[in-house]
């Protein structure tokens, strides 16, 4: 069973965004064990937003949240767009 951090570097190098799990409102320790890795086909479109990658991560990871960060390390909106998410990581 791989460890939270394992599969927050997994979602980075697929969807190029960093996230944190949460549950209960607090954030998921980094050794803590889940059930499976993140899984996708295809890396989620830029036309997208967050709460629709937050969504795609909850159907994956049911019973967790998720925060998702922009390159400075702030939390991001839930109607940006990954196209303008992913592009904070360039700066």
């Amino acid at each position: 069973m791989p460890k939270v951090e394992y599969v927050e570097k997994t979602i980075y190098s697929l969807e190029g965004v960093n996230v944190d799990f949460v549950k209960d409102g607090k954030n998921v320790r980094d050794d803590a064990s889940l059930p499976k890795n993140y899984k996708i086909g295809k890396t989620t479109k830029n036309a997208a937003n967050v709460k629709f990658l937050i969504d795609k991560l909850k159907n994956q990871f049911p019973g967790y949240d998720f925060i998702v960060y922009d390159g400075s390390g702030n939390k991001a909106r839930g109607n940006m767009l990954l196209g303008n998410l992913r592009d904070t990581y360039l700066d």
